[in-house]
């Protein structure tokens, strides 16, 4: 892109791509455009971790004694590869574009006793292999539960297979077949697909040499067809030949729709009008109670208007009684300064991150850029978090903003960085890539303390020089006291019962986020999830408001905190409904394993508890500050 005109060009192609395209689509994005091959050029199988739905602990390739090439080199990986723990590296198999190749050698490898132990172990615990042939992940063809004839994969081949009389047996002959799709006016072609099928092969010889491998089993005239051969059992001390073949296929994919089988590889097909009608429910009950909410507000406001006229205001009654008490600041101000700067930080980093995602700069073809991106934007969104939390801290009359700064700064990020650490101590004591190396580890406090720490400071530095805000009404130097709450009205029941409905608005979505997140699946609906986070904020807005009209009505004029919690209590559900998955979904046995899911879906429950709390307590703050400067006060 060298001009104006290219920009422009590019914007709206990605504009039409959004409106006309389906999501599945890849974009032509930096780091994904196409390649072009022409026949006999070298393509190179990039091998990934080995990875597992029942340990969730993914592994280095090399790991397990396969073939190595001479040199090992690892491909360049951005900050969201490592941290989902992806280890791309070469490997031995090389093909050559559009030319088939029937029975080739990789290498024979003797396994010792501890080879042979990682394998069954890896086999016990249903390992898949991960390799990528032009940014293109391995696909395993498989039959549909439902008997349909439509094309379903799954994610990788297994390491092996046992049988009943436990005997461990390896996958070590890979059947390759390499779709590409051929320019018309030129030779040139670009890859489209990338399938493989794993079988077990005890290969046969006479005399073994190293330099021209010589099999009876199979040769270059001779195809190998599944079951005409006894699988390969793992033992120690026993010899594995690995060989594979693969075969080039025309297909009229194109480039930019390749990705569409990838994504669709599940047998539960999104449900796509389940989420419209929950979402078309949940947005009929807001409007209903917003409704409701703005017919008995004006009744309200105008009956305390007339009752001012008539000079019978102390015949009061209602919210309009606490008029003095309503802004009175919270106990514990500070910590609910720090809560709300940092929801906002939060917020601003999930909206920017899903509008990226919405346009295809984030699609599942850039591996990592979604974990990249959330973090890069998190540390920048700190310039919001300063900002908010010192602006209403200024308002609750403070003087020491540095403290409040640097609580923002820390509390959140630190105690996230603190379970973090000791569950990537539990990943890295079980040996698995899956552990954040140090120098990761190093670049993330950096970017926390280089570059987030110094723009909540720049960002409360601003925010405290702002003029403070001034309530509609005076306070009260005396606290009024507050009659006794009916049972339906006490904090505990009301915020339960407020967590409710913002649960209601996402957990169908919650469902799909979980299984890419621990079944191994890309998740790409991000137009839905765009939309379902819109009526997140709606529902929790809502449900808010609605509660502490209830609570100032009986006389309650601690809301600052309710309304947090409010909302906020919608992550104990979120929490409920992970466990719940745990149980129903996943095949989770090892201890470190379900202690890393417990762990990680923990941080995402305090993350999410973050975001819809602050989400809770703006909407209440607005409709506070709303109500009270639309009555007539002495």
């Amino acid at each position: 892109m060298e001009n104006l005109g290219d920009i422009a060009t590019f914007l709206l192609f990605l504009l039409s791509c959004l409106l006309v395209s389906p999501p599945t689509h890849a974009f032509y994005l930096p780091g994904v455009a196409p390649r072009d091959f022409q026949k006999d050029d070298e393509l190179q199988v990039k091998v990934n971790k080995l990875s597992s739905t029942k340990t969730q602990l993914p592994y280095d390739y090399y790991f397990l004694d396969y073939c190595k090439p001479s040199k090992i080199m690892n491909n360049a990986e951005n900050l969201g590869e490592v941290l989902r723990g992806d280890r791309i590296e070469n490997s031995v198999y090389v093909f050559k574009m559009r030319r088939d190749e029937t029975c080739k050698v990789a290498c024979r490898t003797k396994l010792g006793q501890e080879a042979a132990k990682n394998f069954k172990e890896k086999i016990d615990d249903e390992y898949r292999v991960n390799m990528i042939l032009d940014n293109l992940p391995v696909a395993v063809p498989r039959q549909r539960r439902d008997g349909s004839q439509a094309p379903s994969y799954e994610h990788g081949f297994r390491v092996g297979y046992k049988l009943k009389d436990d005997r461990y047996y390896i996958n070590n002959h890979l059947t390759f077949k390499v779709m590409y799709h051929k320019d018309p006016e030129s030779e040139d072609a670009r890859i489209v697909g990338f399938e493989v099928i794993p079988s077990s092969i005890k290969h046969e010889y006479k005399e073994w040499d190293d330099n021209n491998p010589k099999l009876s089993t199979c040769s270059p005239s001779i195809k190998i067809t599944p079951g005409s051969h006894s699988p390969q059992e793992v033992a120690a001390d026993t010899y594995v030949v690995f060989t594979y073949e693969v075969t080039f296929q025309t297909s009229q994919i194109k480039w930019a729709s390749r990705w569409d089988t990838y994504l669709l590889m599940n047998d539960d097909q999104i449900h796509w009008f389940s989420i419209i009608n929950s979402l078309m429910i949940v947005l009929f009950l807001s409007g209903m109670v917003a409704m409701i909410m703005l017919r008995t507000l004006y009744r309200d406001i105008a009956n305390y208007n007339q009752l001012e006229t008539q000079d019978e205001a102390q015949e009061e009654s209602g919210w309009k009684l606490v008029h003095g008490d309503v802004f009175r600041p919270p106990i514990n101000s500070r910590l609910l300064c720090v809560y709300v700067g940092t929801g906002v930080q939060f917020f601003g980093m999930t909206l920017v991150t899903m509008i990226f995602a919405l346009l295809g700069f984030l699609s599942p073809s850039n591996r990592g850029g979604l974990m990249t991106a959330m973090v890069l934007l998190w540390v920048f969104m700190g310039l919001f978090a300063g900002y908010s939390s010192a602006r209403l801290y200024k308002m609750f009359k403070g003087t020491e903003w540095k403290k409040i700064t640097l609580k923002t700064a820390f509390m959140f990020p630190g105690i996230v960085f603190a379970v973090f650490f000791v569950l990537n101590a539990l990943i890295w004591g079980e040996k698995s890539s899956g552990a954040v190396p140090f120098g990761t580890m190093f670049a993330l406090v950096f970017l926390w303390f280089g570059i987030s720490v110094p723009l909540v400071f720049v960002g409360s530095y601003l925010g405290f020089k702002k003029p403070a805000i001034e309530g509609p009404v005076k306070t009260n130097k005396i606290p009024r006291q507050i009659p006794e709450q009916a049972w339906y009205m006490q904090p505990a029941f009301s915020i339960l019962i407020g967590g409710i409905l913002p649960f209601g608005a996402v957990f169908i979505e919650l469902f799909f986020i979980l299984t890419s997140i621990w079944l191994n699946q890309f998740y790409y609906i991000f137009g839905f999830l765009f939309i379902v986070f819109i009526i997140l904020i709606i529902t929790c807005a809502e449900i808010t408001i609605v509660l502490c009209y209830f609570q100032l009505c009986s006389e309650d004029y601690h809301w600052w905190w309710r309304a947090y919690w409010t909302a906020g209590s919608s992550a104990l559900y979120l929490f409920a409904y992970a466990v719940f998955y745990f149980f129903t979904k996943l095949e989770i046995t090892k201890v470190v394993s379900g202690i890393l899911y417990f762990g990680y879906m923990l941080i995402v429950s305090y993350a999410f508890f973050v975001l819809t709390g602050t989400i809770g307590f703006y909407a209440c703050f607005w409709f506070v500050r709303k109500i009270y400067s639309s009555v007539k006060i002495d």
